[in-house]
């Protein structure tokens, strides 16, 4: 996705932005459109026998991969999202870790993939570790999956966001507002691997696909987010409100109405030496 053209998080707005999720886990594993099953078989063209989805989240990205794996292990940092995945995938291995600190032997997985994580964690320290838990020839991957804000419904909602539908919103609400319209993130959506690092270089592919969401669908989207999620609760609302009258009174999209949302999957893969 491409990035935008914001200021630099601070190390505790980044780290206060990555702890935000576990609030709206539930949600989060409601309306959050994991990657495109495309993304995983170009990943991972051949069946292996243990993958690890770094950063796992609710497990969108685990659901898929045991479909390529023997044996697939969630490693995700917060309590608040790794108990819907534990509950929902009972089959999949869910540990409490970081990418910097997994909690797995050495050369013990054929691949490691992190979906709309990898931004989160310290990238050399993750790299080294991700590098110690693979075995020799194993695949290191990094999907960003999203609103593609490319699509002609995210651009038709950037284009309408200077008129009426904002009004009664401060500035921060607004810039919630347009942060999800936008990818919300001031983080760089690429996996890239220094010199020295035993990787090779890092290949890459793009996946598109459309997916019909309803009003309730698109705003609970949009609660997803960590712009969204870290506001006062008044301020919240007030978001809400405004994206659904976005929706009803400029793109007529209200009760059963759905509109086709773009989602955009940037797919990186590196082989370990």
């Amino acid at each position: 996705m491409p990035d935008r053209d914001v200021t630099p998080l601070t190390p505790e707005e980044r780290a206060a932005r990555a702890a935000s999720f576990g609030s709206a886990a539930s949600q989060y594993a409601r309306y959050r459109q994991g990657p495109p099953a495309a993304a995983v078989e170009w990943l991972l063209p051949d069946r292996v026998t243990t993958a690890v989805d770094l950063g796992a989240g609710t497990g969108a990205l685990a659901r898929l991969l045991v479909d390529r794996a023997d044996e697939v292990i969630a490693v995700e940092p917060d309590d608040r999202m790794r108990a819907p995945l534990a509950e929902s995938l009972p089959g999949v291995r869910a540990l409490a870790g970081r990418g910097e600190s997994m909690p797995l032997p050495d050369a013990s997985a054929d691949a490691v993939v992190a979906s709309s994580s990898w931004h989160w964690m310290d990238p050399l320290p993750t790299l080294h570790e991700v590098g110690r838990v693979l075995v020799p020839g194993g695949t290191l991957g990094a999907v960003w999956s999203g609103p593609d804000p490319e699509s002609p419904l995210m651009a038709q909602a950037r284009d309408l966001l200077g008129g009426g539908v904002t009004t009664g919103l401060d500035d921060e609400e607004r810039l919630g507002l347009d942060a999800a319209l936008n990818d919300g993130s001031a983080l760089v959506h690429a996996l890239e691997i220094p010199p020295g690092i035993p990787f090779d270089e890092p290949e890459q592919t793009v996946v598109t696909w459309d997916v019909a969401l309803n009003a309730d669908e698109l705003v609970g989207l949009l609660g997803t987010f960590s712009w969204v999620i870290l506001m006062e609760d008044g301020a919240r609302e007030r978001v809400f409100e405004a994206a659904r009258r976005l929706l009803r009174d400029a793109l007529g999209v209200e009760g059963d109405v759905t509109v086709d949302a773009g989602y955009r999957a940037e797919v990186w893969r590196a082989r370990r030496r």
